[in-house]
């Protein structure tokens, strides 16, 4: 190579490096895709606040982080207790976490299964706005998952296809349907039921078929997949456990985000979150909705029978064993929080 050749080239690598974004301030390289995972499909709203939020960031990033939604829990072969794990693997980078499906690897989740832990949508609101949802997300976060918002899927109603169910003796031999995590096969045997765990995807066939009477889920859920076709005829309102759901990424995923990214996600969570909140409380009755879900069960000549305080107490008291049992297993400390909290919004 001659003199001026090599001069040439050294220039040009100087030029090169030059122009290079130094490390410190260079804008990182982000992935083509983000992938999301959620139970279900629109329209319900817990799958509605996932693809809300996977559709904000995308825009408001101008497609910088572009988020897409893998519904029905695909990338777990459609069971909804791996999305942790596959989180954690880093098969899935963004997740709306059901935290039923979540409390039987974060044992603190299952503070919103305790049975009638929760009185009211106002109970609820105390825990996620709280002490208990800042620790929550303490907790989230040394298990690699950065929360960054709460959502609600609903407090969970107890449907079937035999009889309305008014007192504990009403769910006797009945085979009902859960999600996941033991503290419900506890409950459902403390009532004299015949638990059986099963997933979303499996619950409308089994239901169709008669291998279970009933299952217990959100009144917009049983709606939407039209489960008064699936021969389930008698619904309780009974508000015995509100699902929260827990916005959140991988924290690997999240730490590779600019600063001001990191913000963009937080914030389009957080409005997702509270339009999820407000479609799953709508119709049902309560302070600033009308009752139109109650009133489209009816239509669909579903037997609606909401309990009375007294009739809740009624199931309360019989489940009280498993509530203080569960209660050691979740945590007392965290327990006495949320019941100061709850105490102190009623």
């Amino acid at each position: 190579m001659s003199l001026k050749t090599h001069r040439r080239t050294l220039l040009a690598g100087g030029a090169a490096l030059l122009a290079a974004p130094r490390i410190g301030g260079a804008q990182p390289a982000y992935r083509p895709e983000y992938k999301l995972s959620v139970v279900g499909n629109r329209p319900i709203p817990f799958a509605e606040g996932a693809f809300q939020w996977a559709e904000l960031v995308t825009q408001r990033s101008n497609g910088r982080i572009n988020v897409r939604v893998y519904p029905g829990s695909q990338l777990v072969g459609g069971d909804q207790t791996r999305e942790l794990l596959a989180m954690r693997q880093g098969i899935i980078d963004f997740c709306v976490f059901s935290t039923i499906n979540i409390a039987p690897q974060v044992r603190e989740a299952g503070i919103f299964q305790l049975p009638f832990l929760m009185p009211d949508h106002r109970a609820f609101d105390a825990l996620i706005n709280g002490e208990v949802g800042r620790d929550l997300v303490g907790i989230m976060d040394r298990r690699d998952v950065t929360a960054v918002a709460f959502g609600e899927n609903g407090f969970r109603e107890i449907s079937n296809s035999r009889r309305a169910i008014s007192a504990p003796a009403d769910l006797r031999g009945l085979k009902i349907r859960f999600a996941a995590g033991a503290i419900f096969n506890d409950i459902y045997n403390g009532l004299g039921a015949n638990p059986l765990q099963m997933s979303f995807a499996d619950l409308q066939p089994a239901l169709s078929t008669g291998a279970v009477d009933g299952q217990e889920n959100p009144v917009n859920l049983f709606l939407a997949f039209r489960m008064d076709t699936l021969a389930q005829r008698h619904m309780t309102i009974w508000n015995y456990v509100n699902d929260a759901l827990i916005f959140g990424l991988s924290k690997s995923v999240m730490a590779s985000f600019t600063p001001a990214d990191q913000e963009l996600v937080r914030e389009c969570a957080r409005e997702a979150a509270r339009n999820n909140i407000a479609l799953a409380r709508r119709g049902l009755g309560i302070p600033g909705t009308d009752d139109s879900a109650l009133v489209e069960l009816r239509n669909r000549n579903v037997e609606v029978t909401t309990l009375t305080a007294a009739q809740k107490q009624a199931f309360a008291t019989a489940l009280r064993p498993v509530y203080e049992r569960w209660s050691g297993t979740i945590g007392n400390d965290l327990v006495r929080k949320a019941e100061a909290a709850i105490r102190a919004a009623s």
